[in-house]
């Protein structure tokens, strides 16, 4: 029986990854899902010290919020 990758939750595929991590054809899922899904806005490079803290402050909630999640 093939596993169909696209019905799995984020979750799931995940998990499916981690308990069977040589499958390349659900790596190559996950990565699809995750690019597919991940926004396509860039920025410009942080130039001043100010800017650097206001970045590394932004990636701490992001990175706090996503725990909390």
């Amino acid at each position: 029986m093939k596993i169909d990758f696209n019905t799995m939750t984020k979750a799931e595929l995940r998990a499916y990854l981690v308990q069977h991590p040589n499958d390349q054809t659900a790596f190559y899922a996950f990565v699809d899902r995750f690019t597919s899904e991940a926004s396509s806005t860039t920025y410009s490079m942080a130039e001043s010290p100010e800017e650097i803290k206001e970045v590394d402050n932004l990636i701490q909630q992001k990175l706090t919020q996503t725990k909390s999640n």
